[in-house]
């Protein structure tokens, strides 16, 4: 088990990729509610996945982190106080293996990332973005009434630590780039790829 701190810093990437895919005029759906993590020690697991090993961790009853790997492929660094344990995260496997196989298009889980007031404002955003749809930083950050801060929004963006289910591959730029996604723009498009068959077909 390796000993190096965790979780990575998910620091936004200036990296960018152009596609076809455009952020879409707001349109949004109910906000999921993020509680605080409870005390005690931190749970993990692992499973593999379309895009690599994702790295679970959660305090026994809501979930507080989906890591995928970096963009070199490495996977989260592991700390030796937390403790190995599949049994509270059986449903968050079943309903991520059911949104990869474009099954489950909404995820029902209880959250609890850790993060600044502001970081959780934006998470919060995010999980009104909808299946199939993007938006742009701009957008979020008008949405939350402060539109000068598409830049905050961007940073907030990259450190959200429950990837996929607080969907931080929705948003990209205004001018249709993906930009600032910590396991890679090509994980990212992947991701948005999935979402756009799923909700055409």
């Amino acid at each position: 088990m390796s000993t190096k701190q965790a979780p990575r810093a998910e620091a936004h990437r200036q990296e960018s990729l152009f596609t076809d895919i455009e952020p879409v005029a707001p349109q949004r759906v109910p906000t999921v509610e993020l509680r605080a993590p409870l005390g005690g020690p931190t749970r993990y697991t692992t499973m593999e996945s379309p895009v690599g090993t994702l790295t679970l961790r959660g305090d026994g009853e809501a979930l507080g982190g989906v890591y995928t790997p970096a963009k070199d492929d490495s996977t989260l660094g592991v700390p030796a106080d937390w403790v190995a344990d599949p049994a509270p995260f059986a449903e968050a496997v079943r309903q991520l293996t059911a949104y990869f196989a474009g099954e489950l298009r909404d995820f029902t889980l209880p959250l609890a990332p850790a993060g600044t007031e502001w970081q959780r404002r934006v998470w919060t955003g995010l999980t009104t973005i909808p299946y199939g749809e993007t938006a742009s930083y701009g957008q979020l950050a008008e949405e939350l009434g402060r539109p000068t801060a598409s830049r905050a929004v961007g940073m907030a963006n990259g450190r959200n630590p429950i990837s996929i289910i607080i969907p931080c591959h929705r948003v990209i730029g205004a001018n249709g780039t993906l930009t600032g996604y910590a396991g890679g723009l090509e994980r990212k498009k992947f991701l948005l790829g999935l979402e756009a068959r799923v909700a055409s077909a």
